[in-house]
């Protein structure tokens, strides 16, 4: 018999849209030591000499205390309740709009490899994320 309880795929997933780039990690589940493997692939994607500001929500993954954040980055927590402030939010829409929505999948395994596709068709369109994703107000000013 076929196990139909509700499974899902997750995507962590971080976007620099002055470079048009991003990394991710797809999971099937969310957790501390998820986040922690996403956290060292992001820290080791961050170019040499550089220091990201990464900017999420408040999650309760994204703010365990627990967390293992890499000396080359700071996570800096919105405020409750505040999506609009988040460009990555518009590249999910986006990517659910156009590669995830409306469609059946066999199984888990289906949805993790659907949401990679997903995540690999965004990076290559050129301009894609610093279009969706860049925010005026994290913008460096001086």
């Amino acid at each position: 018999m076929r196990d139909h309880r509700f499974r899902s795929a997750w995507v962590f997933g971080a976007v620099c849209p002055e470079r048009d780039t991003g990394e991710a990690l797809v999971t099937t589940h969310v957790s501390t030591a998820a986040m922690n493997v996403f956290l060292a692939g992001l820290g080791a994607a961050v170019p040499a000499g550089t220091h990201a500001i990464v900017v999420m929500d408040q999650a309760g993954w994204h703010v365990a205390r627990g967390l293992a954040v890499p000396a080359n980055m700071t996570l800096v927590p919105l405020p409750p309740y505040s999506p609009e402030l988040n460009g990555i939010e518009r590249l999910w829409r986006y990517m659910k709009d156009r590669h995830l929505s409306n469609r059946v999948f066999a199984d888990l395994d289906a949805v993790v490899d659907a949401c990679c596709a997903a995540w690999n068709a965004v990076l290559a369109e050129p301009g894609r994320i610093r279009t969706l994703c860049t925010e005026a107000w994290a913008q460096v000013t001086s």
